[in-house]
C-alpha cells in the first residue's frame, strides 16, 4: 500500500489531477464537500431500502470524486465497498469521510478568498476540441466521458468556465449524460 493510502487528504495528488490548478482545486474541495458530505448516509439508506444498484451508483461517483482530490483513503474504502457489492461495514468509510470533511473544511478556512478570474469568452483549440470529445460521449451514453471530464479538467474548466464544467460534470458523476450533455451545450461558448 502507498502510504499516501492513509493520507486523509493528498493535496499533491490532488493538485496532479487538475494540472496544478490550485484555484480550480479549491473550488473542486468547496463542490466536494457540498455534493458528498451525506454521500455515506445515503448510501446506507439506500442499502436499508434494498436499493442495492443505487447505493453502489453513489459509492462509485464517491470513490471517483474522492480519488480526483486526492482522498486516497476514502477512494480505496469506497473502492472496497463497491467491489463488495455493498456487503462490507459502511462505518469505516463514514468515519473516513467525515475526517475527510474536517481537513477539507480546515484547508479552505485557512484559504484567504481569491478572486478568480472569469472563464475565457472563447475556449482555446484544444479546449474546443475536447468540448466536441465530451459531447459526442454524453450523446453516446459513454462511460468515458467521465474519463475525459477528470483528465481534462482544467482545459475544459478554464473553456467551459467553472461553473458550467461543474455542472456537466455533477450530472456524468449522477450517470445522468442527458443533463450533461444539456448543460455542456447551454454553457458551451
Amino acid at each position: 500500500m502507498n502510504p499516501a493510502d492513509d493520507e486523509v487528504l493528498h493535496v499533491a495528488a490532488g493538485l496532479h489531477q487538475l494540472m496544478g490548478d490550485y484555484t480550480l482545486y479549491l473550488h473542486i474541495l468547496r463542490s466536494f464537500r457540498q455534493r458528498y458530505r451525506g454521500a455515506a448516509a445515503e448510501a446506507g439508506a439506500a442499502l436499508a431500502a434494498g436499493e442495492r444498484d443505487r447505493a453502489l451508483v453513489i459509492v462509485h461517483t464517491l470513490k471517483g470524486a474522492a480519488g480526483m482530490i486526492g482522498a486516497q483513503q476514502v477512494a480505496r474504502l469506497a473502492g472496497a465497498l463497491e467491489a463488495a457489492g455493498g456487503d462490507a461495514p459502511l462505518a469505516p468509510l463514514a468515519q473516513a469521510l467525515e475526517r475527510l470533511l474536517e481537513e477539507t473544511g480546515a484547508l479552505l478556512a485557512a484559504e484567504t478568498p481569491r478572486e478568480v478570474p472569469p472563464a475565457p469568452a472563447r475556449p482555446a483549440p484544444g479546449a474546443r476540441a475536447l468540448v466536441r470529445q465530451l459531447a459526442r460521449l454524453l450523446d453516446e451514453g459513454d462511460g468515458a466521458a467521465i474519463d475525459v471530464l477528470e483528465q481534462s479538467a482544467t482545459a475544459l474548466a478554464a473553456g467551459l468556465g467553472v461553473a458550467v464544467f461543474e455542472q456537466v460534470t455533477a450530472a456524468a458523476h449522477q450517470f445522468d449524460f442527458e443533463t450533461a450533455l444539456a448543460r455542456l451545450r447551454a454553457g458551451a461558448p
